[in-house]
């Protein structure tokens, strides 16, 4: 190969390079949204062994865990709380628990944020949002139940 048909088809692939990521980006914005858009889990009861390795976030005050579309949590006070993983403002996935702005649920695609009795903090594109669905705990000795009324 000539050098300078060499040096053509370094250009062609350096600029269809640059260019196929930005035409990705702007043609669906969504795409590019993290997580998934699910149905809010129903029939909500299982039980975690605290003892296990599964649940081992959860020994400490802040911790949390994510099981079967639920957000698990022993909050800073040492009690344990339950909430949707499914956000009710799109219903993504996306609901996590942040210790360090006082113990709230946060969901990082539109910004929605929750108390931990799952009261909406902030309004979310100009609208109020609804409420995030949180479910009972109980505890017995290590094993830890979540469960809808």
């Amino acid at each position: 190969m000539e050098r300078k048909q060499l040096l053509k088809s370094i250009v062609a692939g350096a600029a269809f390079a640059l260019t196929f990521p930005s035409l990705q980006v702007c043609s669906n914005d969504e795409a590019n949204t993290p997580g998934n858009i699910v149905e809010e889990p129903t029939g909500v009861d299982f039980t975690i062994d605290l003892t296990s390795s599964e649940a081992s976030k959860l020994a400490n005050n802040g911790g949390f865990i994510l099981k079967n579309l639920v957000v698990v949590v022993k909050n800073l006070e040492g009690e344990f709380v339950a909430a949707s993983q499914v956000c009710s403002h799109e219903a993504y996935d996306q609901v996590r628990f942040v210790a360090n702005e006082g113990g709230i649920f946060y969901c990082d695609v539109h910004g929605s944020r929750f108390e931990q009795n799952g009261s909406p903090i902030n309004q979310v594109d100009g609208n109020a949002a609804k409420a995030l669905k949180v479910y009972n705990t109980e505890l017995n000795g290590d094993i830890l139940r979540v469960f809808e009324s």
